[in-house]
This record gives structure tokens, C-alpha cells and sequence, in this order.
């Protein structure tokens, strides 16, 4: 049985990282958050030196803020959900370790600025318009089948696993993501974020657009809800292609 394990962080700041590990007893269910709340409690590290307590982001604690984002064992994902024991039995160590988002300007230690993912919603008109929101009428009709859709690409966090895991999002490069791609085909299938369908089309059409993306499909395999991000990206693919073809032909073209 494991009695303790060791957290290795990578802590500091921007040009002054540096790897720092602290030994913690193990707990029944015990989390990375757990973890980091025990080393906060009482910061001193496996060389018994007195240190600082780690900097990190968490709100909810149940996998629906997305703030709690980052790098476990390599891995992009929610540290509220990342449970230590199947953690250590998976990598067949005492050791597991923590590292900030690296495609995103770091704050300090697990913290770092995520705007880009906030700048390209705006950017590509990720909301409904709120004209007519004070109706007491029914809301549009939307079909079921329509509904399904909408509700699983709703439930993005924008956390930003799917973008750490794609290798065509970095520092230096302007692709806007898959779970952009999504928000967009979510806002796009809503009633009233059509009548900005277009805007967003030509925004994937653009720099940083559809055309970046290389098909790795990573970003589904650690979407940590599970949606079908490939297919979105396939479909958004689509759209923009029937998009440019209407352009092109003009009232010719043929329609969905």
C-alpha cells in the first residue's frame, strides 16, 4: 500500500522556473487540489526547507469552471478530478508532476493568463443577441436532434485542455482552437446567434481559422466533457466551404 508520494511542481515565474518537490502523506480520495491545500498548510519541501505555497486557480471543485486547468504527469486536465491514487498506480511511481499551461504567458507557478481563449470568443461572435430577451412569448423552436447537439458543445468550460493538447496552438501561432470551433457551430445552430452566422464563417475563414488545424485529434482525446470536437471541426469545415462557394457563385450557389 502507497503510504505518501511525492508532488514535483514546476513553480516560478516567467524565465525563473525551477522544479520544486514536496513529500504529503496519502489520504483516502485525495485530489490534486487536496494536495496542493496540504502543501499550502504547510510549505515545506522534501528537503525539510521552509517554502511558499504553490499559486494555482480553482473554483469549483467539480469540473465545470474550467479554472483548475493544468499539466498533470504531461497530461492536460482538471486537477479537481485528477485523483491521486489511480494517478500513482497508472504511472508506477511515487511521484507525480504539475506544471503550468505552456502555450499561455505565465502568471506564477500553475497560474497563467488565458485571455487569448477570451479574446478569440469575442472574436468570433461566440453569443446570442439579446434583442427580444425581455419577451414573455416561448423561445424559438429548436428540434430535439438540434438540442442534443447544442447541449454537448454547451457544456465547453473553455479550459483550454483541448488547445495545449493541439500542436497547432502555441505561443507563436494564431490558430483560435478546437474549442472555438465548437462555440461557433454551437452559436451558429442557436436561432438567434444566426443572424451573425456569417461574420463568424468569414472569422474561420481568416487568419488563424479552420485552414490551421491539422486533423492530430487531440484536443478530443482529453476533452475532459467528452465532446466531439473532431466532428465540429468537420462540420464548421463544411459550413465555411458552402460559405465560400456561395460567395464565389453569388445567388447561384445552392443552398443547405
Amino acid at each position: 500500500m502507497i503510504k505518501s508520494f511525492t508532488l514535483s511542481i514546476l513553480r516560478g515565474t516567467e524565465g525563473n522556473q525551477f522544479v520544486e518537490e514536496f513529500e504529503l502523506e496519502l489520504t483516502p480520495l485525495m485530489n490534486i487540489i487536496t494536495a496542493l491545500m496540504e502543501i499550502q498548510k504547510r510549505p515545506i519541501n522534501k528537503k525539510g526547507e521552509l517554502s511558499t505555497p504553490v499559486v494555482w486557480e480553482q473554483a469549483c471543485l467539480e469540473e465545470v469552471c474550467g479554472s483548475c486547468s493544468m499539466l498533470v504527469n504531461g497530461i492536460p486536465r482538471q486537477s479537481c478530478t485528477a485523483m491521486i491514487q489511480p494517478l500513482l498506480e497508472q504511472s508506477g511511481t511515487d511521484t507525480i508532476h504539475l506544471a503550468p499551461f505552456n502555450c499561455y504567458p505565465l502568471i506564477r507557478d500553475l497560474v497563467v493568463d488565458r485571455s487569448r481563449i477570451f479574446d478569440d470568443l469575442k472574436k468570433l461572435k461566440s453569443y446570442s443577441e439579446v434583442d427580444g430577451s425581455r419577451s414573455r412569448d416561448f423561445g424559438p423552436r429548436i428540434l430535439p436532434k438540434t438540442q442534443e447537439v447544442m447541449y454537448e458543445l454547451s457544456t465547453c468550460m473553455s479550459c483550454g485542455c483541448c488547445l495545449v493538447a493541439c500542436p497547432n496552438y502555441t505561443k507563436t501561432t494564431n490558430f483560435v482552437g478546437a474549442a472555438l470551433v465548437g462555440q461557433t457551430r454551437l452559436f451558429n445552430l442557436h436561432p438567434n446567434g444566426q443572424s451573425n452566422k456569417e461574420e463568424r464563417l468569414h472569422t474561420l475563414m481568416g487568419k488563424g481559422g479552420l485552414h490551421e488545424c491539422s486533423k492530430a485529434q487531440n484536443c478530443v482525446q482529453v476533452c475532459p466533457k467528452k465532446i466531439d470536437l473532431v466532428e465540429a471541426i468537420a462540420e464548421m469545415g463544411h459550413q465555411t466551404t458552402r460559405q465560400s462557394i456561395k460567395e464565389f457563385f453569388g445567388s447561384n450557389a445552392p443552398e443547405e
